[in-house]
């Protein structure tokens, strides 16, 4: 039977080969090649005893098939790929919607001098309906000097940390598709979205001083109006729009007219541009607390 079954592959061989090696989708689950032996195993003429391992094998050891994975705590990612295929269309491949975000982004649209080694996936949770603020001084203050909440859900991918966050749902506003930096295709966060993730969490963009690095290299290719619309509709319940009207400010590159945008926005509360700072200084024109020499 097995031999059968190598006599069946050989003959089949250049077909096999010239399938993968034509097909658009690099990288594929098992579930992927499942429904590929399901659909071509009659013109493969391949026996019904063929499973999916044996065909594994075959694109291995006669194609350039690899097997990669990504090794969550909680959960394993396993993927193939035909060749050697860029790390974020691998690392993308975890979920449909999943993209690009924080500090990966403000790497990809060129807003740092920095090449990170961590990569920033996002696949956003259902949003809960219903929500009632209950925002008040003495909550922002308890809140924000608490150190910032990370994800535990790391992986190490090739050169790469992986972290798997779950943002809040959004019908992924913000979301683009852009050619990555190997030519491939990935998903990520437009530079609106971006500057106003990261000002959400600085922790995931090496920190405030990044942030701002990253609002002056914005100069030019972000929208403020389009900044300022996007931040209405994510409709947080914190105040970030302090933050980034502060961070637009301090950045001495942006028209008045353009942070005039985000003065008129209430100012209800005292507010903080990053968790657990250490030396507090103060705006009182943004009401906001920031480390001492940013």
């Amino acid at each position: 039977m097995i031999q059968q079954r190598k006599l069946r592959f050989d003959a089949a061989r250049s077909d096999i080969i010239s399938f993968f090696r034509q097909s658009p989708d690099r990288v594929l689950s098992y579930t992927d090649l499942q429904n590929i032996l399901k659909d071509n195993r009659e013109f493969w003429r391949l026996t019904q005893s063929t499973t999916v391992e044996d065909l594994i094998e075959f694109l291995s050891t006669k194609g350039r098939m690899q097997r990669v994975e990504l090794q969550f705590p909680k959960r394993k990612m396993v993927r193939f790929t035909w060749g050697e295929v860029p790390a974020f269309e691998v690392i993308l491949s975890w979920h449909p919607d999943s993209y690009l975000s924080h500090y990966t982004a403000v790497y990809l649209h060129d807003l740092t001098e920095q090449m990170p080694k961590t990569v920033y996936l996002n696949v956003e949770q259902p949003r809960k309906g219903g929500r009632v603020s209950t925002l008040s001084q003495e909550g922002i203050n308890s809140a924000f000097r608490r150190p910032m909440r990370r994800s535990k859900t790391v992986a190490r991918f090739r050169e790469f940390e992986v972290y798997l966050l779950g943002s809040m749902g959004t019908a992924n506003l913000g979301v683009v598709e852009a050619p990555g930096p190997e030519g491939e295709t990935i998903r990520l966060t437009n530079v609106e979205r971006t500057l106003i993730d990261i000002t959400v969490r600085p922790g995931y963009a090496g920190g405030v001083h990044e942030v701002l690095k990253a609002f002056r290299s914005a100069k030019g290719k972000v929208s403020v109006n389009r900044l300022t619309a996007m931040l209405k509709k994510l409709d947080y319940i914190y105040p970030y729009h302090q933050a980034v009207g502060f961070y637009l400010d301090r950045a001495g590159v942006y028209d008045a007219s353009q942070v005039r945008l985000l003065r008129k926005f209430e100012m209800k509360y005292d507010f903080y541009l990053a968790h657990d700072i250490k030396e507090l200084d103060y705006s009182p024109e943004w009401r906001l607390f920031f480390p001492k020499g940013l």
